[in-house]
């Protein structure tokens, strides 16, 4: 009985290693992109909207391939949306900067947004743990849309490649202390396995 006990607690202390490791990676990597985007914010947002581009052209070929698999009325609707697509698609990626230029405008109005929600949510858990830190982050986001939008459209070159690569320092900084925080549980238990196997 004992030895599955401790065969099981070794298996589990194994996967628990590797995933760390995978995620300290991961989380590194990811790190490092962010950190190259804050450099280069400019080309940073140039490639984001190259990307973008290229999803667009393939969520085109995507609605043609369902406009032929339907019925008429299906067909209409699909090849549409394949044109929609498509010219939005050849757009960005024949003039990515003008494409960095409606990215900009997005993220504006998304920031607006999320800033007027999280201020109303933090209002209404008034008097509740932390609501105070929903209402100042929704005020950070007002903030810097109106930074972005005070400087627009010259903070197109910046922004956008900019805000991404903060979002990608921040969430690998953050995987790299998940994976810290499971190496440090994985420790603890099989610290005890291994007291008792000694013991035994």
């Amino acid at each position: 009985m004992s030895t599955k006990v401790e065969s099981g607690a070794e298996m589990v202390s194994s996967t628990a290693k590797k995933s760390w490791r995978t995620a300290m990676i991961a989380g590194g990597i990811i790190a490092v992109i962010g950190v190259l985007a804050i450099l280069s914010p400019f080309v940073a947002g140039v490639s984001l909207s190259i990307l973008l581009g290229a999803l667009l052209i393939v969520g085109a070929l995507v609605h043609v391939a369902h406009a032929f698999s339907g019925g008429w009325k299906r067909f209409v609707v699909q090849a549409l949306l394949a044109v929609v697509y498509a010219i939005a698609g050849v757009a960005l990626l024949s003039n990515p900067v003008l494409g960095l230029t409606t990215l900009t405008i997005l993220v504006v109005a998304f920031l607006l947004a999320e800033g007027v929600l999280e201020i109303v949510m933090g209002f209404q858990a008034r008097g509740e743990k932390g609501w105070s830190a929903i209402v100042v982050s929704g005020v950070l986001a007002l903030v810097i849309a109106g930074i972005i939008w005070a400087g627009f459209p010259s903070s197109a070159l910046w922004a956008v490649g900019l805000l991404f690569g903060v979002n990608l320092l921040v969430s690998g900084v953050s995987m790299m202390f998940m994976a810290q925080g499971t190496r440090t549980a994985a420790r603890e238990e099989t610290a005890p396995s291994e007291t008792e196997a000694r013991g035994a």
